[in-house]
């Protein structure tokens, strides 16, 4: 491959998401986030990722739980299947809850319209089911879907980060995705599709997309196999936690850090290596604590009755102020209600060790 020299100039844009949720805000009975709320009702509620094992999975557990024992209600239980059996195993949790006694299930769906069977016949029988991270596509059996960052705006950051580190004269390059099934990870892919038809990323050239299914050894093998049948390949675009490290390991690995940049979205205490080495130059991601954070105070306040799943219904959800539930957007052709948290960060060398570092106290 040819070297070619790395095009600075990038500009971090907005807050860095995880100061709001790297920790719990000190709070008194004066000076309560939880004014107005009624609080202290025992829900059983269900933390259902796409599968255990991930950083940012727990770090939205760790928000789950603060809200919980804020709002005075038993902590939720963070369960979910494995990697090697996500589908089938998130089927079956959502399938088993009502018998469980859960009133809610908090869903990072990574089952596609799969699961919509199940989260209706749980609805049904009283468990409301509240999606978050990646919602069900038709929305059927979801009451709202808690999203990190408006869908479309991912694909055109993705599509901007991809242009930074490539410069005008743009360039080849893969995406690595989760699974095939993946709503948000569809959804982000599509809307960078979408923005690609700008004039301005005319030199940008999509070669390939794969799929390491979130695990780290098969993401890691389908970055080598991008590397090997693409010797020109100058980024390979990841935007899924797991996928994003593998992909910057291959390219360490191969030694090839001055040839082939990574991007994507990822966890800043997983990605500061790979950083400040120059293999992961700029890369993207939301504070999944927050996230956790506002999908919990979200599900309480839905189960007991404190708000409705309805366009225009606004709440306060603690020390993360005033949301509202609206149509959703980017599923225009469906009856698709969100609440949208936000806003991106965009991480570089300038800071990343910060970001790092907060997660890691």
């Amino acid at each position: 491959m040819k070297r070619r020299n790395f095009v600075a100039g990038i500009v971090c844009a907005g807050l860095l998401a995880g100061n709001m949720g790297f920790a719990a805000l000190a709070q008194t009975p004066e000076a309560s986030p939880v004014a107005g709320v009624k609080t202290g009702e025992s829900v059983k509620a269900m933390l259902l990722p796409k599968f255990l094992g991930i950083s940012v999975f727990d770090q939205a557990n760790k928000g789950a739980q603060e809200a919980a024992k804020e709002l005075g209600s038993q902590p939720p239980d963070f369960v979910g299947p494995t990697a090697e059996n996500s589908v089938a195993g998130q089927i079956e949790f959502m399938t088993n809850a009502p018998t469980g006694g859960y009133q809610v299930v908090m869903l990072s769906n990574n089952a596609g319209e799969q699961i919509a069977p199940a989260a209706e016949a749980a609805q049904a029988a009283g468990t409301k089911v509240v999606t978050w991270d990646s919602p069900i596509p038709d929305a059927k059996g979801e009451s709202f879907f808690v999203a990190q960052v408006d869908f479309n705006e991912t694909g055109k950051v993705m599509a901007d980060m991809a242009l930074n580190i490539l410069g005008e004269q743009g360039g080849e390059f893969a995406i690595l995705s989760a699974s095939p099934d993946a709503a948000n990870q569809n959804a982000w892919i599509a809307a960078m599709q979408e923005a690609l038809k700008d004039p301005k990323y005319a030199n940008l050239k999509l070669l390939e997309i794969v799929y390491g299914d979130d695990e780290s050894e098969k993401s890691y093998t389908q970055a080598q196999a991008l590397i090997s049948k693409y010797p020109d390949m100058k980024l390979i675009m990841a935007p899924t936690s797991v996928g994003i490290v593998s992909a910057a390991k291959a390219v360490q690995d191969e030694g090839l850090c001055d040839d082939i940049k990574v991007s994507g979205l990822g966890a800043p205490d997983e990605m500061e290596a790979y950083t400040l080495n120059g293999c992961a130059p700029e890369f993207a991601l939301w504070s999944f604590v927050d996230l956790g954070y506002l999908t919990y105070y979200a599900s309480y306040l839905l189960v007991t009755g404190q708000i409705e799943a309805k366009d225009g219904q606004t709440f306060t959800a603690g020390r993360m102020g005033e949301y509202t539930i609206t149509k959703d957007p980017t599923r225009p052709d469906v009856d698709a209600l969100r609440i949208l948290m936000g806003p991106f960060s965009i991480y570089n060398k300038d800071n990343v060790k910060e970001a790092a570092a907060a997660l890691k106290s």
